[in-house]
């Protein structure tokens, strides 16, 4: 282990589970990452291995076959494995929203349905709220699913769905008024689908269809599709919780959850590059010594050391006040934010420690270079993240004229 970003306080299973995967990162991660991702290849053999490591199952609770484990504890391992590849951690991530969602807010059939499945990662799950025509505004979604009989119809075009090719149950956001009248506020007549699929792109079942990878900058492996629902059948009871008019609320209750997600895998890669640029430092020689020895280098390394230090503090309070039980929108927001921008910081001075070689494929640092920007954007802009925290603080400190 090394010097920064370390955790105090963890018990021994959890510093266990925490050096599991720190190994299965550097053996079977670190090595094949860079490979993988020119390919844009899905890294079914690393899939395998968290499945075996019982990682699809980390927070969810025992009696449904999972570890039972906190929100800090599975933020450690994300941060671990998007220190080796940033894309691994987006397939774990989806999958466990859905999860924690079900854990929250799924009726007994649901969880009882889903989780042990979940657990053992059989069924993997993916979450969609964002459309074609607007990205952070989820109050404009018009997606709708329209009650008939014992089923609701669904019909919409959903885009940005992580693992929309692979898994094969997806949380759909849509709009629904049934028992809401006109006027309703937009975030009160929505609902949370569960809708299950076969994994896989084209009609991948009735009404339902996973047209293809979208092709991105960054974040490869991981398939990143639309969806598209055209006269989508689904039974009353894959209504998540039974209750319509719920699915804002829940799906706001993922993201919380999902933004600490962000802030570790920020943290993560944020590691990696200070571990990429610190070592490449102390290799590369110009004017007779190692460029580490050169005050202009070590001034961007303290830097780096330190932001990767602010941003696992935050990141770790974050999960703590929410493993607490306490509302952690305001700690979220910050840690996302946070470390979201550090990461982009801190690989931006390793990608200028390694000059020219940055830019060559043939070095790792070229990788994260386009990872990072995906964290800018993802569970929310840092804009809305600055919206969040901004509302909560005047809560918070609202003047008493």
């Amino acid at each position: 282990m090394t010097r920064l970003a370390q955790t105090a306080g963890l018990n021994d299973v959890q510093r266990e589970i925490l050096s599991t995967v720190r190994d299965f990162v550097d053996k079977e991660i670190i090595p094949v990452a860079t490979q993988l991702e020119h390919r844009d290849e899905y890294p079914t053999e690393i899939v395998e291995g968290l499945k075996e490591l019982g990682l699809f199952g980390l927070m969810i609770p025992e009696e449904y076959g999972g570890l039972g484990e906190s929100l800090l504890t599975y933020a450690l391992c994300v941060e671990e494995i998007a220190r080796g590849w940033m894309s691994v951690s987006g397939i774990i991530n989806t999958h466990f929203i859905v999860a924690y969602m079900l854990k929250q807010h799924g009726t007994q059939e649901q969880k009882d349905t889903f989780l042990p499945r979940m657990a053992l990662g059989e069924v993997r799950g993916a979450f969609s709220m964002s459309e074609p025509a607007l990205g952070s505004d989820v109050s404009a979604i018009t997606s709708k699913g329209v009650r008939d009989g014992e089923e609701y119809v669904l019909n919409g075009q959903k885009m940005w769905l992580t693992n929309g090719g692979t898994s094969s149950l997806v949380a759909v956001l849509c709009r629904s008024d049934e028992g809401h009248p006109e006027g309703t506020a937009p975030h009160k007549s929505m609902t949370t689908f569960l809708v299950e699929k076969e994994p896989g792109f084209g009609e991948v079942r009735p009404g339902l269809t996973i047209p293809g990878k979208i092709d991105k900058m960054g974040y490869k492996g991981v398939d990143t599709t639309e969806l598209i629902m055209d006269g989508l059948r689904i039974p009353a009871n894959r209504v998540l919780g039974g209750t319509t008019g719920r699915g804002f609320y829940q799906m706001m209750d993922g993201v919380e959850v999902g933004r600490v997600n962000v802030a570790a895998r920020g943290c993560g890669v944020a590691q990696r590059a200070f571990e990429l640029g610190v070592s490449y430092a102390q290799q590369r020689q110009t004017f007779g010594k190692p460029i580490a020895q050169h005050q202009a280098i070590q001034f961007k390394l303290a830097e780096m050391a330190t932001k990767v230090e602010a941003a696992h503090a935050m990141m770790v309070n974050a999960a703590r006040k929410k493993d607490s039980g306490e509302r952690n929108d305001l700690e979220a927001g910050m840690a996302k934010y946070l470390a979201s921008e550090y990461c982009k910081e801190v690989v931006e001075d390793a990608f200028r420690i390694h000059g020219g070689y940055g830019f060559s494929k043939e070095y790792e640092i070229e990788r994260l270079y386009r990872e990072a920007p995906m964290l800018l954007i993802g569970e929310g802009t840092a804009e809305i993240q600055k919206m969040i925290i901004g509302r909560r603080l005047l809560e918070e400190y609202r003047f008493q004229g």
